[in-house]
């Protein structure tokens, strides 16, 4: 790659912060003269945090650019070490062109002042001249649409009509870098639907767009590379598609085995079940699946000695949503399962939900182990997974968490009716329609 190629160059970045411990959260001046005559050879050595560390990336101009991670992966504190908010504390980060910036709602903005105002405000920030703005103001309006509101102090604006304001400002500014954090969440569907529009023109024009989300549909349809960060380091850069695969397998395992099982265990249940587990296609531990995709429960059991062997061993499944209750539930005897051996006594049972059709969230799970109609083992809430929105659909939008619990996977189609005076109209003749005698008098 040349540099002339090269729109961002990060080389060996890290940001640390200071931890106190061992200290109240508020002290007065009195408090800290007390606490030093009491332990006067105390002494409490702040923890060092890596936020981001390590960091070695070079972005090409043009480029799209995902970055994607768990909560808490460091991907807030790049953007804004990239933005210049806050400065590394080792390493450099070469820049090369304006950067327009949206990471927080109202970043930028001052209260008290009025709409229009925090456009030429928010835009000189950016480095653009009122030349600029001028000319890109009625755009950003239009964009916004605030226009109603545009003389009203923004401290009186919802954090939607902050967000879409913000966003026009920084997007139609005609920065050579965008980075957009995950402010977009805030505005609806809709809204959201025009700004990864507008980020996807933004790319067309050969501009440089870094973009946060946690929405793997926007970044499959909207970026050509990502990075996978975790615990503040870069543990992938490459397209699209093997970032999101490498960002699921970094799905903390989700099991538990037999010391951990009691806790969930009711009195009454016998402890037959050793372990559960949620796990991917290669069975390995894993919490999180992909919208759509199969998820695959995995429990181990083991009969004590003086426990009659099952003779059809039923596992069944419960899912559970954290605000709904019972989604769905599903056992081996209903799906007329059928085990190769007369009697078990100890075993892996493993139950594979079909492109599973619930939107994206977290979840939980029950799980029961018993023989023919009579239960033996029940664990309720035993395990949970997460379900990452994704471009189920193959169109560019995902589905909308206000639209119930599960997404319906349809298809449309539209037929052109001909013209009116070609149609057959109903007339009073036709059987259908013919007027009902009247009644007798």
């Amino acid at each position: 790659m040349s540099t002339g190629d090269v729109a961002i160059s990060i080389r060996g970045l890290g940001k640390s912060f200071q931890i106190q411990h061992g200290r109240p959260r508020v002290m007065t001046f009195r408090d800290v003269l007390m606490d030093r005559l009491r332990h006067p050879l105390r002494r409490i050595k702040p923890e060092t945090f890596w936020a981001v560390r390590d960091v070695d990336l070079d972005i090409r101009q043009g480029d799209v650019v995902g970055v994607i991670g768990r909560n808490g992966a460091g991907k807030s504190t790049l953007l804004k070490l990239l933005s210049r908010i806050t400065e590394p504390s080792e390493g450099k980060i070469d820049l090369y062109g304006r950067v327009g910036s949206l990471l927080e709602v109202g970043t930028g903005f001052h209260p008290e002042l009025t709409g229009r105002e925090n456009i030429f405000l928010n835009g000189a920030i950016l480095g653009m001249r009122r030349s600029e703005i001028r000319r890109q103001f009625d755009a950003i309006v239009d964009f916004a649409e605030v226009e109603k509101f545009l003389d009203t102090p923004v401290k009186r604006y919802s954090s939607g009509m902050y967000v879409r304001l913000a966003f026009a400002v920084a997007a139609h500014l005609d920065p050579e870098i965008l980075i957009v954090d995950e402010v977009l969440a805030v505005g609806d569907a809709q809204f959201q639907n025009k700004c990864l529009g507008k980020m996807g023109e933004v790319a067309r024009s050969g501009r440089t767009v870094i973009l946060v989300s946690h929405n793997m549909a926007a970044i499959a349809n909207l970026c050509n590379r990502a990075v996978v960060l975790d615990a503040g380091r870069v543990q992938y850069v490459g397209q699209t598609p093997e970032a999101v695969a490498a960002y699921m397998k970094l799905g903390k395992a989700f099991s538990r085995d037999a010391s951990q099982l009691a806790r969930c265990r009711p009195s009454w249940a016998k402890p037959l079940i050793t372990g559960v587990r949620t796990v991917d296609e290669s069975g390995n531990d894993t919490s999180h699946y992909l919208l759509g995709s199969d998820v695959l429960v995995e429990i181990s059991f083991e009969l004590p000695p003086g426990v009659p062997p099952l003779r059809q061993p039923n596992m069944g499944v419960i899912i559970n949503h954290p605000t709904l209750g019972i989604v769905g539930g599903v056992n081996m005897r209903m799906t007329g399962f059928r085990g190769d051996r007369p009697t078990y006594k100890s075993g892996v049972m493993l139950c594979r939900i079909k492109q599973i059709p619930l939107i994206q969230g977290e979840y939980s799970l029950d799980v029961w182990l018993g023989d023919a109609h009579v239960d033996h083992d029940t664990l309720p809430g035993v395990a949970r997974f997460e379900l990452e929105v994704t471009d189920v659909y193959k169109s560019g939008a995902a589905p909308y968490r206000g639209l119930g619990t599960v997404f319906l996977n349809a298809d449309f189609e539209i037929t052109e009716l001909p013209p009116v005076n070609d149609r057959e109209l109903p007339t009073a003749s036709t059987p259908a329609l013919a007027a009902e005698p009247a009644p007798a008098t």
